[in-house]
């Protein structure tokens, strides 16, 4: 059976998570979209994991405690090392609002494949972003453990690498995490 470094060679890239972390609205989502699309006209075979896609398909017993949101990204994590194991290039989008959250992410992937990037917004943008809502059904206590209002965001405090989404546009934002990717998965650095 081939091992991953046989998987990494054939595919001619590093499979690896980059777990991208920030508040609601902090642009996540948006830049991974892009980016996915990115690397893949780069020929770097990636796969986009986003929390709402894994919580409504995978994770639907699942609620917004602390507990759930650490089981969410047990479970994720442990997808994300799947593929990490087949040579393929993880992009991961999810709130993951404690350090405690993302360092057993980390641990579940290895140290040496995850990449955390900080998506740094402030909750004053994000709430004026509030692209689904939520921030104002927050407000109004129709949202329980909402990250930001009613739950706790930590920020990370050593991420490998920080976005700030109101001082760059989307695209100077993917720029940043395209070049970024390239640098880590590239079999050659």
């Amino acid at each position: 059976m081939p091992n991953k470094r046989e998987k990494e060679i054939l595919l001619n890239q590093k499979g690896v998570s980059f777990w991208l972390t920030g508040l609601p609205g902090s642009g996540k989502t948006t830049i991974a979209k892009i980016l996915e699309e990115e690397l893949f006209n780069n020929n770097i075979l990636a796969k986009l994991i986003d929390g709402d896609i894994i919580r409504s398909e995978i994770n639907t017993d699942l609620g917004y405690s602390i507990s759930d949101r650490t089981e969410n990204i047990r479970r994720a994590a442990t997808i994300s090392k799947m593929f990490n194991d087949c040579g393929i290039v993880v992009i991961n989008c999810f709130i993951s609002p404690t350090q405690n959250i993302r360092s057993l992410a980390k641990e579940i992937i290895g140290s040496e494949n995850f990449y955390e990037i900080f998506i740094n917004c402030s909750l004053e943008t994000c709430e004026q972003r509030d692209p689904k809502g939520m921030y104002k059904k927050a407000r109004k206590g129709e949202v329980k453990n909402f990250t930001g209002i009613s739950s706790i965001y930590e920020k990370p405090q050593k991420a490998d690498l920080i976005i700030d989404t109101e001082q760059l546009s989307i695209e100077e934002s993917v720029k940043k995490v395209f070049d970024f990717v390239v640098l880590i998965t590239n079999l050659k650095a």
